[in-house]
């Protein structure tokens, strides 16, 4: 199966299919982790990427699918790029034939074409390339020199997109100028492509030597590699690498808002939430007597979702008036099909308190007129208010609700916990986080355990905090809080993270 060049979103809907369906998926260095994470709970991970310097036999790899799918596993083979382009896809089919097992080939998009696309440089152009030819520059078994006619290639025109030729791009340019190809040809060279690390640099065939642009690089040769329709580098976060240290479950918005907008985002969940320490059982006993509370206050998603989950009959909670700390609560909320009575202007636990009003107990005995007593009774306030909290939730919110007369039940919804107690991090997440441009908090659960993960060490040294109570706890941590949004919502976080970064982005990557 071909994963792609390197953009998660142009895996195919048939390669998304088998890998959520997959036992057993073996793949190459260069797959992205968002690719790999599509595959099912418990599938078995092997990965076999050639690394430089490290020798990886492909006959063991064709051993290895042979002993896997005999053992009647689904398998994935995960390969960059198209496995049947330079990917050496067909020796691994013609193992599995030869063995008698049954196989399927998902094409991927090739990093051929798809590199060029991400920098703005259409392989064929009505003009000026009427045909294109792909060729690796790796050099043969033996000799040490290109093990292609590169002087026939010249004299074919058209372009020609060389793949692995970095090594030998010296060689490569002279053999095509000796061919027929005049030095000025223009010529790209596409490093990391449709990844946001993703860099273009443009030149001739004769100067083609002096670029220093590591692998993977895709050469152009040819006219249109003189033509600038670039617009992934143009967009607004393009070369910031961000820190995403929501729980995964809860990150995928703000995960995909940050792509799209061209940052590269390291997922390294920095806490967990987990069950009260009573299953929530406290929770599900207040839920059963709910019609006697006028408010129920809900601070967070979290806790949104436990109370709509301990609900047995969501009638329950006629009469009963809710309010939210912040839109995104108040969405999920009405996503139930309930009326949400107040959500502050800005969010926040403390802004809630002071938008809640005063309690003011009525004085008649009675409401409106034709009821029974019973009924005048059943509506009276009672000054009370439900609020499911979080274990290590402040007490500004509570506190403030009760200086203006409110009787307010605290029960423990759910717990927050350092995701390390719960799952092994990611080394090399945590290495990709120390280097990146900077990290997004929710909250100052996760600046602290954030901060633990590195050993004390506020790194990258930026922050962006969801509200003012994290973002005095990223400073407290060491950190240099560079953006604090209007909301929580991912677009406001977008935003201003992009006027933060347009104001250190160098002019010419903007332009790139």
């Amino acid at each position: 199966m071909g994963a792609g060049p390197g953009d998660p979103g142009l895996l195919t809907l048939r390669g998304a299919e088998l890998l959520a369906s997959a036992d057993v998926v073996v793949v190459d260095r260069l797959v992205d982790p968002r690719v790999v994470a599509l595959a099912k709970p418990g599938a078995v991970l092997i990965d076999v990427g050639k690394r430089p310097g490290q020798l990886q036999r492909q006959q063991d790899i064709n051993d290895l699918l042979v002993e896997h799918a005999r053992s009647g596993r689904c398998v994935v083979r995960l390969k960059g790029g198209d496995p049947f382009l330079f990917g050496r896809g067909g020796e691994e089919a013609a193992a599995l034939r030869q063995a008698g097992m049954a196989f399927e080939v998902v094409p991927g998009v090739s990093s051929a074409i798809a590199a060029p696309a991400y920098a703005g440089i259409p392989v064929t152009h009505r003009g000026i390339a009427s045909s294109v030819t792909v060729v690796t520059g790796h050099v043969d078994d033996g000799g040490g020199t290109p093990s292609v006619d590169w002087e026939s290639l010249a004299r074919a025109g058209g372009t020609l997109v060389v793949l692995m030729g970095m090594a030998t791009r010296t060689e490569i340019a002279r053999r095509l100028v000796s061919g027929g190809r005049p030095a000025s040809t223009p010529v790209a060279v596409v490093s990391w492509g449709t990844t946001p690390a993703q860099q273009v640099v443009r030149t001739t065939l004769g100067e083609l030597g002096e670029v220093d642009l590591g692998p993977p690089s895709a050469i152009v040769v040819g006219g249109v590699a003189a033509l600038d329709l670039s617009w992934f580098g143009r967009r607004p976060l393009h070369g910031l690498s961000t820190v995403v240290t929501r729980p995964r479950a809860q990150s995928a918005r703000l995960v995909s808002a940050l792509s799209h907008a061209g940052a590269e985002v390291v997922e390294l969940p920095a806490i967990a939430v987990v069950d009260p320490e009573d299953c929530g059982a406290g929770l599900r006993r207040e839920l059963r007597d709910v019609g006697s509370y006028d408010w129920i206050v809900i601070t967070s998603v979290n806790a949104a979702r436990r109370v709509l989950d301990a609900l047995d009959d969501i009638r329950d909670l006629a009469g009963v008036k809710l309010a939210a700390a912040g839109p995104a609560t108040a969405s999920l909320l009405r996503s139930w099909r309930l009326t949400v009575d107040l959500v502050p202007r800005v969010a926040g636990a403390a802004p809630l308190a002071e938008a809640m009003p005063p309690f003011a107990p009525r004085s008649d005995g009675l409401v409106g007129s034709g009821t029974t007593p019973e009924a005048a009774r059943a509506k009276q306030p009672t000054g009370k208010i439900l609020f499911p909290r979080a274990h290590e939730a402040r007490d500004e919110l509570p506190a403030g609700l009760r200086s203006k007369g409110w009787s307010v039940s605290e029960v423990e919804a759910y717990r927050t916990v350092p995701a390390s107690s719960v799952e092994e991090p990611d080394p090399r997440a945590i290495e990709r986080s120390a280097r990146a441009g900077i990290a997004v908090f929710a909250s100052p659960s996760a600046v602290t355990s954030y901060v633990s993960m590195h050993g004390g060490a506020a790194v990258p040294g930026y922050a962006a905090c969801i509200g003012p109570t994290t973002a005095a706890a990223a400073g407290e941590a060491g950190f240099s809080v560079e953006v604090v949004p209007a909301s929580p919502r991912p677009e406001e976080l977008v935003d201003a993270l992009s006027r933060w970064w347009s104001s250190r982005r160098p002019p010419e990557e903007v332009l790139q």
